[in-house]
């Protein structure tokens, strides 16, 4: 069977980093015989009416067999999937993902190891007060240092490490009108992780970050990464993670708290690949292109 796929990334963000997972995929993808094109986000643009449900210029496009979405435009995912293309990862999944309190609570559910949390009461816009007194039991059961994240956010930012009433109080006030969690401060993982890579019911590959100057781990706030090889009960929970969300292929974020006990940090359903296979040598695209085409048959 001849496939054909597009790689859909989003063309407003700065930097090469997204536009190099297109690419990873590509060359992936040509590497088994399969030819794809790719696209920004912002060349696809949606169309639909009580009429139709399709692209504008839908003319100019060969219809694909399948896509990678490698981005988080969840209405464009939707759109291709309502006119009837498989989209890796699915619309919902990437959506799941990408809301860091939805996952918690899907994890949570399905009894996996998460920080304990609290989900800050939402807020609709900047309030003329600060709210800090409505966040004392949460202050009380999670205690300092804590952890302040907010629900949407990538490379590690958008988190913060909390040492004060004052410094909370501060952060509230900042997030307002945006969603937003507290949570427990895992001591024994600070400024370390590791990340395993996930498609389809496998861990592909791993790698442990660490950093010396960061609480977070992440290699692009300056982590640095090693080789990592994961014990089977951490494959076991980062499998049974990217199931729970629905994702095909993922990146699960591993904490390790006391007794070195595994803890889910976060589920990344747009992964970048190209440093865990600077760090491991495992080429993921190649696990990714396998796994779309077993898929599809």
């Amino acid at each position: 069977m001849n496939l054909y796929g597009w790689i859909i990334y989003n063309g407003y963000l700065p930097g090469d980093k997204f536009l190099d997972f297109a690419q990873w995929i590509q060359h992936a993808a040509a590497k088994q015989g399969i030819e794809t094109t790719i696209y920004r986000n912002s060349d696809i643009l949606n169309l639909l009416s009580s009429e139709s449900l399709t692209l504008l210029s839908a003319q100019k496009f060969t219809w694909p067999d399948f896509v990678v979405f490698a981005d988080k435009d969840i209405y464009l995912a939707t759109q291709l999937e309502l006119m009837g293309l498989q989209v890796f990862n699915s619309a919902k999944a990437i959506a799941a993902s990408d809301d860091k309190i939805a996952s918690y609570q899907l994890l949570a559910a399905n009894k996996l190891p998460v920080p304990k949390t609290v989900i800050a009461p939402k807020a609709f816009h900047q309030l003329n007060y600060n709210p800090i007194d409505d966040y004392s039991e949460a202050i009380r059961i999670l205690g300092y240092p804590m952890i302040v994240k907010e629900a949407f956010g990538s490379f590690g930012e958008q988190v913060y490490l909390i040492h004060t009433k004052d410094e909370l109080a501060e952060i509230i006030q900042q997030l307002q009108g945006r969603p937003f969690m507290l949570q427990e401060f895992i001591a024994e993982s600070a400024g370390k992780d590791v990340r395993l890579q996930v498609v389809g019911n496998k861990v592909v590959a791993a790698m442990a970050r660490y950093s010396e100057n960061d609480f977070r781990a992440n290699v692009t706030t300056g982590g640095k990464m090693q080789f990592y090889q994961p014990t089977s009960a951490e494959e076991q929970i980062a499998v049974a993670a990217s199931k729970t969300l629905g994702t095909d292929f993922a990146g699960v974020d591993i904490l390790h708290g006391a007794n070195d006990k595994p803890i889910i940090c976060e589920i990344n359903s747009n992964a970048h690949i190209r440093n865990i296979f600077d760090c491991t040598g495992v080429d993921v695209g190649d696990y990714i292109i396998t796994y779309i085409q077993t898929a599809l048959k």
